[in-house]
């Protein structure tokens, strides 16, 4: 009987549960969407073997593993063991490849020395299609890969061999310039090779040299992988165990599916980054889908306490109502999810282009279709859409029906105590996560979202007293308008509960949104600060117009020039912290200074005149303020590193400094940081000097850049790019939101077609009516506006703070204030439009 009269009720009442089921809509696909682009990354392979003709590959360690044993008492220890991947890899001692070669049941042992180079022809760049990665190998181990020789020769000496994707538009026999960090070199193209395989090796365009130029061209005392190919009839589990005996811990047998990661990391694709973008993707969307359909789930059983009211009366007990109501619910909710199920999919789909225009994820990454994924989407709006109702419901199904009947004119407020204290846990969580965490760090944005909605949770659990507090003031300021502007403020002060369930919506639109872009903004102008303050010493900037940096031999030879007197080599690169037994990786820069200081870093502690070139006792480190602090480290402390490489290193922390955002936490001498980095180059050179130093550079060497040394596009596009995907994933979330205004507003506004019904009736007009119900928005607007203008502040302040002292409530005062009159505007409007459809006259109760 109730599954019949809940199933006749959504038949015959579509209209009363649209709002509903628009909300589950948005809610299931947002979900659905951002879980499988999670769901994809999480499991995303890291590519096409390229050692697919091996049967096993040796390889010294591809990331730093450190494993810590703490002990609970009762001698039972817990271990935990932490990994964090390397950008480089390890040369392996010669002697390892003789004692491969020498394993009985090793047919072959074929070395493979593997690094990053830049190509151009004639100063113009030759890349790779869709960013992929240029790594150059000795021909010899292009028989381990799936790369065949389709055109002229193979390289000997002075010659090379590029892969059919580089080669497009190049001619055998054309000259081309390939840059290592040891150095640039003309070589002759003399073949062009493509993979046997229609996969290929995604990520990845490979340059061949000749075997004996290797070392030459990479640096590298030897290879960085041993491809082994086994005897005919040999036991592979025996020869894999004896190999490992053999090479003993200096390196490791990779063999089956496990051999991708053999490959030199800095090729393969890292999706580190997109796991925790599409795990705060999926966090943003799902909380705020929770929150909106909680909320609109809410405020439509609230509109029907009359109904309720009505069917107590005619002996329906709780439990039926409860019933009724749980399916109504179900019914509407997967109902909704047909279509709701696709179009996630599509938003994973256009999410993921955008995110890889963005360079945020690897060019190659791809959405993976997961029937659980969406299965689980639609579980969770359920479970939410029947969790909400059983709470609107629990109160709503017990009341007396008189009481029903009169709480549609005026809202009781029971729960008062129960509500505080929840509201007070939540707030002492933002208070904590706001105190506690270190917000200057890389977890500062996610932990602003974090506290924000703690603080969004905690308004919506005080509801009618946070909101009834702000309408009392709100409201008395528009009863100055008039005698409309006083039965508004009496409306919105006797209907908080009302005024609650549209106003909170409106409240997190602006409130999460607002946060995330002024905290971007906040970071973006910080870091373009202490940019402008490194470069303001230095007149040029030198950069490498055809490819990603230059020698450090050429960054010392442009330093010489007569009218240069001073200069800083950078090169960037990655450097592995111990925080605790988790290795963190943490940007760091190699310099190199000469003559006058041309790079400002801020030293606060020590000296970086002490940053001294790599000797036997002479390895230096200067840490930034930030990591010093969190690591206790002092000026003369000497803390291990594991260099891009995975060597590992103790480093004497030699100065300390402030302007570390936009250039890495660690600073190190240019010759170890080109030493252990598979790129080693010099990513900018800053120059000081006598006018005419741009002129002199580009005379000498036409094919660098030469430019204002306090541009502030100068080595930002990182910083913009992450700016462009805080404000992507701003557009996801304020395009949901702002739906769900609009959809809030029409549920209240269509539940008092009876109220204006019965104004009509003693005389009020449709004129009165529209500007007595604009007044009422006004108020909803102005409290929502409030109370997020409240939360923005408390938290973009205290990231403000955490970034360089100083307390912001916005970056761009213009920008803020358009974002305030924007969802003004927005909130106006949603309440206008149905507000307009339902005072029509024909579409009032007894108006037809």
């Amino acid at each position: 009987m109730i599954i019949k009269l809940a199933a006749h009720t959504v038949r015959r009442r579509r209209a009363a549960f649209a709002g509903t089921f628009l909300t589950a809509f948005l809610a299931i696909a947002l979900i659905a969407g951002s879980g499988l682009l999670l769901f994809s990354v999480l499991t995303a392979r890291p590519g096409a073997d390229r050692f697919a003709a091996a049967d096993a590959v040796v390889a010294g360690d591809r990331a730093v593993v450190l494993t810590t044993e703490q002990d609970k008492g009762d001698g039972e220890v817990k271990v935990k063991t932490k990994s964090e991947r390397l950008t480089g890899a390890p040369a392996l001692p010669a002697e390892l490849v003789n004692a491969v070669a020498g394993t009985p049941g090793v047919a072959t042992a074929v070395p493979d020395a593997a690094f990053p180079v830049a190509v151009d022809l004639g100063g113009v760049p030759v890349r790779a299609p869709d960013r992929a990665a240029v790594v150059a190998h000795g021909w010899a181990s292009a028989s381990l890969t799936p790369y065949e020789l389709t055109q002229g020769a193979p390289p000997g000496p002075g010659g090379v061999v590029l892969d059919a994707a580089l080669a497009e538009g190049l001619r055998i026999g054309e000259t081309v310039r390939v840059t290592t960090r040891t150095g640039a070199r003309e070589l002759r193209l003399v073949g062009v090779a493509a993979p046997a395989t229609a996969e290929g090796v995604p990520g990845q365009a490979a340059v061949f040299v000749a075997d004996a130029q290797v070392g030459e061209l990479s640096g590298l005392a030897g290879p960085t992988a041993v491809g082994v190919r086994m005897a005919p009839g040999a036991d592979a589990a025996a020869v894999v165990a004896d190999l490992q005996q053999r090479i003993g811990g200096a390196a490791a047998v990779h063999t089956g599916a496990d051999k991708v990661t053999a490959d030199l990391p800095g090729a393969l694709p890292d999706y580190i980054g997109a796991i925790s973008i599409f795990g705060f993707v999926l966090g943003i969307t799902g909380f705020a889908a929770v929150f909106v359909l909680t909320g609109t789930v809410s405020l439509a059983i609230r509109q029907r306490l009359r109904e309720l009211a009505l069917l107590r009366t005619a002996g329906a007990t709780p439990r039926q109502l409860r019933r009724m109501l749980s399916l109504e619910i179900a019914i509407v909710t997967l109902v909704a999810a047909v279509p709701a199920l696709p179009v996630g999919v599509v938003v994973a789909y256009l999410v993921a282009a955008r995110f890889r225009d963005l360079g945020a994820v690897p060019p190659q990454f791809t959405v993976a279709l997961n029937v659980m994924v969406l299965v689980a989407a639609v579980v969770v709006g359920l479970l939410v859409t029947l969790l909400s109702t059983a709470v609107a419901a629990h109160r709503a199904v017990r009341i007396a029906p008189t009481q029903a009947l009169r709480e549609t004119m005026t809202a009781s407020g029971g729960g008062r105590v129960l509500r505080v204290v929840v509201a007070a846990v939540l707030v002492a969580g933002a208070v904590a996560v706001l105190g506690l965490v270190p917000l200057g760090g890389v977890y500062g944005m996610g932990m602003g979202f974090v506290s924000s909605a703690l603080l969004l949770c905690a308004v919506a659990a005080l509801g009618p007293l946070a909101v009834g507090a702000v309408t009392a003031v709100v409201s008395r300021v528009v009863a100055l308008s008039g005698v409309l502007g006083r039965i508004a403020a009496v409306m919105t002060r006797a209907e908080s509960r009302r005024v609650v369930g549209v106003a909170i919506p409106l409240t997190l639109m602006f409130a999460i949104n607002a946060t995330m872009l002024i905290d971007g903004e906040i970071l973006t102008r910080v870091t373009a600060d202490q940019q402008a303050a490194r470069t303001a010493l230095a007149t040029v900037r030198v950069a490498a117009t055809n490819g990603p940096g230059l020698p450090l031999d050429v960054a010392e030879q442009v330093s010489e020039l007569p009218a240069v007197t001073g200069s800083a080599a950078t090169i960037g690169t990655r450097v592995i912290v111990d925080l605790a037994g988790k290795p963190e990786d943490y940007p760091a820069q190699g310099l190199q200074v000469s003559g006058e200081q041309a790079l400002d870093l801020g030293v606060t502690a020590g000296s970086l005149d002490d940053l001294g070139r790599v000797g036997a006792e002479g390895a230096t480190v200067a840490v930034s303020g930030p990591l010093a602090e969190e690591r206790g480290w002092r000026i003369g402390a000497r803390p291990d590193f594991w260099l891009a490489d995975g060597t590992r290193t103790p480093l004497t922390v030699v100065a300390v400094f402030e302007n570390w955002r936009g250039f890495g936490d660690l600073v190190l001498p240019a010759e170890l940081a080109a030493r252990h980095d598979p790129h080693g180059l010099v990513g900018a050179l800053y120059l000081r000097g006598e006018p005419g130093v741009a002129e002199a550079v580009h005379a000498e060497w036409p094919a660098l850049a030469a430019t204002d040394a306090r541009d502030p596009r100068g080595g930002t596009a990182d910083v913009q790019n992450q700016q462009a995907a805080w404000e992507l994933m701003v557009v996801i979330s304020l395009g949901f939101t702002a739906i769900a205004v609009v959809n809030t507003f029409a549920i209240a506004t269509s539940a008092r077609r009876g109220e204006f019904a019965g104004l009509r009736l003693i005389g009020a007009t449709a004129p009165q009516l529209h500007r007595l119900l604009g007044l009422e928005a006004l108020v909803t607007v102005a409290v929502a506006l409030v109370l997020g203008c409240l939360i923005t502040g408390a938290v973009v302040g205290t990231f403000s703070v955490a970034q360089d002292g100083q307390w912001r409530l916005f970056a761009d005062p213009l920008r803020y204030l358009a974002m305030i009159g924007g969802v003004g505007f927005l909130g106006l409007v949603a309440a206008a439009v149905p507000a307009r459809l339902v005072v029509r006259r024909r579409s009032l109760p007894g108006q037809a």
